[in-house]
């Protein structure tokens, strides 16, 4: 009995967590459009699939769209048959797996320092600000986030463990290969050799040479790649050496960004618990170079496993910043590996160096948060506020918390408040995510047009695509003066009507159908020039574009 009540107060922490994690990343999940340009494309594509019933060759807007492979489309198509195709079931994969790869990080840090340790770096990864908002938007990065968090689960588990625990990382990297190409396997790789290298693990090839494994590998992999290059004869050369090779090493998609780009992000997407990263940092650093082979090191592999992602990633020439979120998970357990021996062991000087850190961190922000509304030209102070106000309040909390039970030398008392304070941020912070609604989504837009469509009209775009157009339409529209990431589909498109010159765009307003016709607002006296009309009286339009209507 003794036993039971000592673990009753674990297990009643266990189901908080649980509860408001799912209550954080699921409610209100689908109250906002789709967001451009990315949910837009990855809802569209696999809608599109379930509509043509091919689900090997990916279209966007009825052309081939190479660019990622297949598995989040599939996913995507599953959560629409069973929810519909709507905003909710879009983004159903992406919490799901974003709480998925809390229960990995959860199992990884209690098998390494324990249950205290597995529940605070648990509570420190859900409520990270990044890692959080990546799991409430359908791209494939948090998918990819996933399968990487089990892949290296899966190795530390065999390599220390039990060898069937590697069918999880070949798994992981099959998975993560079909979600977002070959670094899926490139970098549970470079984490695997360079562990192996500094804790000179010889042994470590030949124990996860695993046949099981492998056999699992190439079954899960082989299948779409066999059918989809047989399929398409062009499938090989833009994914693998494009999309791959071409897009790291060179500038093409015109994301190039500094080598530092990824510090200031990685800085801000650990909100509020950016002060824990110098120290978990730190602690990971071993304390004697000669013993990495002698005992297991699973800071330093949680240090490697962080580092080889973060480097890779800023060596490309191409970033964006939702690339870096698999290096959460590995940072959430050195941090909370650090904040529960703050808590256990009481060590008042390293939990003011926490505290400092967070102050440091967080005060900049919490005094953007006030101070932006005042100063931006896009939006009046008066409808930013409602949401800063709220986010700069629950910070300020945070902080407030920490030095006071600091002061009192309460310590598990100020973990378990920065806990629940964390979590009342990121409630907080998902109130954004509504204010974006009417800024970067077609849902508007996609209502305006639905009220003045007939059936056999034609819908057109100039010089632009809202890519959740198609979605909320259920069809395709014409893209004039626009092609692209869409180049490569529309150089094999037959039906040369659905992608125009500005010039063609005359003879299709004077054409016999009744054609729709959307346009940014500063584009309207270049759209009237080329169209041959003195002015244009839109028949509809939004903040950011006009509805014309040919026949009204």
């Amino acid at each position: 009995m003794r036993v039971a009540r000592s673990q009753t107060p674990w297990k009643i922490l266990l189901l908080i967590l649980v509860l408001l994690s799912l209550t954080l990343y699921f409610r209100g999940l689908g109250d906002h459009g789709l967001l451009e340009p990315d949910e837009g494309r990855y809802s569209e594509i696999p809608r599109e699939m379930m509509e043509s019933g091919d689900f090997v060759t990916p279209r966007l807007n009825y052309v081939k769209y190479f660019e990622k492979p297949v598995l989040s489309y599939w996913l995507t198509a599953g959560a629409f048959a069973l929810f519909g195709e709507n905003e909710f079931a879009g983004r159903f994969w992406p919490a799901l797996l974003a709480l998925g790869g809390a229960l990995f990080t959860w199992m990884l840090a209690r098998f390494l320092y324990g249950r205290e340790t597995a529940l605070l770096s648990s509570v420190i990864l859900v409520t990270s600000l990044i890692y959080f908002a990546i799991g409430q938007i359908n791209i494939t990065d948090m998918p990819l986030s996933f399968f990487l968090t089990m892949a290296m689960t899966g190795f530390y588990l065999g390599l220390e463990k039990d060898r069937r625990y590697y069918l999880l990382l070949y798994a992981g990297m099959a998975l993560a290969i079909l979600t977002k190409g070959l670094i899926g396997i490139v970098l549970p790789g470079g984490i695997i050799f360079w562990y192996m290298i500094l804790t000179r693990k010889w042994r470590i090839p030949r124990s996860a040479l695993y046949l099981p494994g492998i056999i699992l590998f190439f079954a899960l992999v082989l299948p779409w790649f066999v059918e989809v290059c047989r399929r398409n004869d062009d499938f090989f050369y833009f994914f693998f050496v494009q999309e791959h090779f071409l897009r790291y090493a060179t500038k093409m998609h015109g994301r190039y960004e500094p080598f530092w780009f990824f510090i200031p992000i990685l800085l801000a997407g650990l909100f509020p618990w950016t002060g824990l990263l110098p120290g978990a940092l730190r602690s990971a650093k071993p304390a004697s170079w000669r013993a990495l082979k002698e005992r297991p090191q699973p800071e330093l592999f949680l240090f490697l496993w962080f580092a080889v992602i973060f480097l890779f990633f800023s060596l490309s020439s191409s970033k964006l910043v939702p690339y870096i979120v698999p290096v959460f998970p590995p940072l959430a357990i050195l941090m909370g590996r650090l904040l529960a021996r703050l808590v256990t062991e009481k060590e008042a000087a390293g939990t003011r160096r926490f505290l400092l850190w967070s102050s440091a961190a967080l005060l900049p922000f919490i005094t953007a948060l006030l101070v932006y509304p005042f100063f931006n030209d896009r939006l009046p102070a008066d409808r930013l506020l409602p949401y800063g106000i709220p986010l700069a309040l629950g910070l300020s909390a945070f902080l407030g918390a920490g030095w006071y039970f600091y002061r009192k030398r309460q310590f598990r008392a100020l973990a378990l408040f920065l806990c629940l304070l964390a979590f009342a941020n990121m409630f907080a912070f998902k109130r954004l995510f509504t204010l974006y609604d009417t800024l970067l989504t077609a849902r508007q837009l996609s209502g305006e047009i639905a009220a003045l469509q007939r059936e056999g009209d034609i819908v057109a775009q100039y010089a632009n695509y809202d890519q959740g157009l198609p979605f909320y339409l259920k069809g395709r529209i014409v893209l004039i003066d626009y092609l692209g990431e869409l180049a490569f589909g529309a150089a094999r498109e037959t039906d040369p009507t659905w992608f125009l010159k500005g010039s063609e765009m005359k003879d299709l307003w004077r054409g016999d159908k009744r054609v729709i016709l959307v346009i940014d607002r500063d584009r309207r006296e270049q759209a009237a020039d080329l169209l041959g009309l003195p002015s244009l009286e839109p028949a509809a339009e939004t903040a950011e574009r006009l509805v014309l209507v040919n026949k009204p």
